[in-house]
């Protein structure tokens, strides 16, 4: 965590005071909301009614929200004059049966939000409709500036995809006038009421790697007159992710984990053809650039004495996300606020991947851990079909996040 001292505390306090009012008021609609997108989710690139549910909801709060031209997805703007940060949530959902037999579980087979999405844009929503009541609040007030700096709220699309839609945006411009940007993400092993930070990188790298192999296939009486496709792919699938561990750094962290393999049909066949898919994740962003090359060498060593051919298809995924130190300080010190000293804990680098890497690499920005286990609860795992979050943890997320958001517009106006 942030060492960086508590410079604003009087002025983060009042803050804190008037998002946690506002944000206290709106809490059950915000649950009622989380309930509804958790019911109906949809996936990525697919997400239509999610959009016009925002959509509708921002509106009705008097803010004009944008949707993107091209894809599913939208921001909206807050406040006036210049922007002092973003915020970003993602809204689709992953291709999981829902087993928790909630009264508001997922009604589309197949189909949930395993990872915490639905927290997360129902956070986002939170910040953005809490801005702008207290943006509304201070205008009548007397003061025309209201906030005195614009805010801009993102609900990207596709989180759950390779390269993710975060790229998107990023190529839609929907960065470029922002200063900085902050995210969250849910942690089932932090309980609610606590979040975990972490200076520098707090995700791994991941790509997905799939490796098609090809021979002559022929009967298992007689594999001296094939190419043992069965062998030859339990071979790589051991060896490679042994070799790549000895040829990267061991302080990058790399590994090759496959959660698929398919080959034949019959007890007394050599199949002709076999495929390997699983994700290569690494800690190290410079290791991750250098990957590319060394895995196409060893998969093509480790294949070579087997002789069969082999295709790979080395889809580069998201780089890991690089929280700043100074706004990872501007995340702690409005925690510290609304959950007090003792609500932070420092969050461990994860291995999983997280597309916001791509806003990070555009903008000094940050990302915190949400604690959504009910003391004494279930021990989740995200990308479960069970996982069952503490829906408190939505009301502490969004103050954390309306906190930041004035205390970033506090130094704008200072500076």
């Amino acid at each position: 965590m942030s060492s960086e001292p508590d410079r604003p505390v009087v002025m983060l306090k009042a803050a804190h005071a008037s998002a946690d009012a506002v944000v206290q008021d709106l809490e059950a609609t915000l649950i009622e909301m989380r309930r509804d997108l958790h019911a109906h989710p949809e996936l990525s690139w697919k997400e239509e009614r999610t959009t016009e549910r925002l959509a509708a909801a921002l509106r009705a709060a008097g803010l004009e929200p944008e949707l993107m031209p091209e894809t599913t997805g939208l921001y909206v703007d807050i406040g006036a004059g210049e922007f002092a940060a973003g915020f970003r949530g993602d809204i689709d959902a992953l291709p999981v049966q829902e087993l928790t037999e909630l009264p508001f579980a997922s009604t589309h087979a197949g189909v949930t939000h395993a990872c915490g999405h639905d927290i997360h844009t129902t956070i986002a929503l939170g910040v953005a409709l809490s801005l702008q009541r207290l943006h509304q609040q201070r205008i009548e007030d007397g003061d025309p500036a209201g906030l005195g700096a614009k805010v801009r709220v993102i609900f990207q699309p596709a989180e759950e995809t390779m390269p993710g839609g975060a790229l998107e945006m990023v190529r839609q411009n929907v960065l470029a006038p922002l200063p900085r940007i902050f995210a969250l993400h849910c942690d089932p092993r932090i309980e609610v009421g606590l979040i975990g930070t972490r200076i520098g990188a707090i995700t791994s790298a991941a790509d997905v790697v799939r490796i098609n192999v090809t021979g002559r296939g022929g009967h298992t009486s007689r594999p001296h007159l094939t190419e043992d496709m069965v062998s030859a792919l339990a071979h790589i699938a051991s060896t490679v992710p042994a070799v790549l561990s000895r040829r990267v750094d061991v302080r990058s962290a790399v590994s090759l984990v496959w959660g698929q393999i398919e080959a034949g049909s019959a007890h007394n066949a050599i199949p002709a053809h076999g495929t390997l898919v699983g994700t290569m994740r690494i800690l190290d962003a410079e290791a991750w650039r250098d990957a590319g090359a060394l895995l196409d060498e060893t998969v093509e060593q480790v294949a070579a004495p087997w002789g069969v051919d082999v295709e790979l298809e080395h889809i580069r995924g998201v780089p890991p996300v690089i929280n700043n130190e100074r706004e990872t300080a501007l995340l702690e010190r409005a925690g510290r606020e609304v959950l007090g000293a003792e609500g932070l804990e420092l969050a461990p680098q994860s291995m999983g991947g997280e597309d916001f890497a791509w806003m990070t690499q555009e903008l000094p920005g940050a990302m915190f851990r949400l604690g959504t286990k009910t003391p004494g609860g279930i021990d989740f795992d995200l990308h479960r079909g069970d996982y069952v979050p503490d829906e408190r943890c939505i009301g502490y997320g969004t103050k954390i996040m309306v906190t930041t958001a004035l205390s970033a517009i506090n130094e704008l106006r200072r500076a």
